[in-house]
């Protein structure tokens, strides 16, 4: 009964440190202040957007969609 009541003080005394730790380094990255957005020059403009026709009332029973690449 010793052992596993060492382990368990071992392994609270870990879950606290690994907490206080966290709560530590959020504050740090919190003090830093506010997120700022990436300059528009940053941001990759080799976004394509791929759009689809509008549902139909029926579904797609019957609609024979082209096979175009």
């Amino acid at each position: 009964m010793e052992r596993s009541k060492i382990i368990a003080i071992i392994t609270g005394a870990i879950s606290l440190i690994l907490a206080l730790g966290y709560l530590l380094l959020v504050q740090l990255l919190d003090f830093r202040g506010p997120m700022q957005p990436a300059p528009q020059s940053q941001v990759p403009q080799a976004v394509r957007f791929i759009s689809f026709p509008p549902p139909v009332a029926g579904g797609l029973r019957g609609v024979k969609i082209p096979l175009t690449s």
